[in-house]
């Protein structure tokens, strides 16, 4: 795994928190469909994403133009509602502004 290239400061980052059921219907399968669309969507900077027992994905965004597009997607929107219906038992999206960020890489 690495870390997203998010470039400059100002960026935004998209904070998806959840709870999984144990239905999986395809979950695998849309996940892997939303990264590769989520990667052609004009001001995506990249995502870091982990989970044991609640999962939390980062999705980083140029501005908030191009967050409210993704939202709006057409495969996006399918797959909200079958996470809703199906995958998620809660879950929780923040939407913040990165001010600065710094970073460390051991030699």
């Amino acid at each position: 795994m690495s870390f997203a290239k998010t470039g400059a400061t100002p960026y935004y980052a998209v904070i998806f928190t959840s709870i999984r059921t144990q239905v999986d219907d395809g979950y695998a399968e849309m996940d892997r469909i939303l990264c590769e669309a989520a990667e052609k969507q004009p001001g995506y900077l990249g995502a870091e994403s982990a989970r044991d027992g609640v999962g939390i994905t980062v999705s980083y965004w140029r501005d908030l133009e191009s967050i409210a597009a993704w939202k709006a997607d057409a495969t996006h929107l399918v797959a909200q509602k079958r996470g809703r219906a199906n995958w998620y038992e809660e879950y929780v999206t923040r939407i913040c502004k990165v001010e600065r960020d710094y970073s460390f890489k051991s030699a």
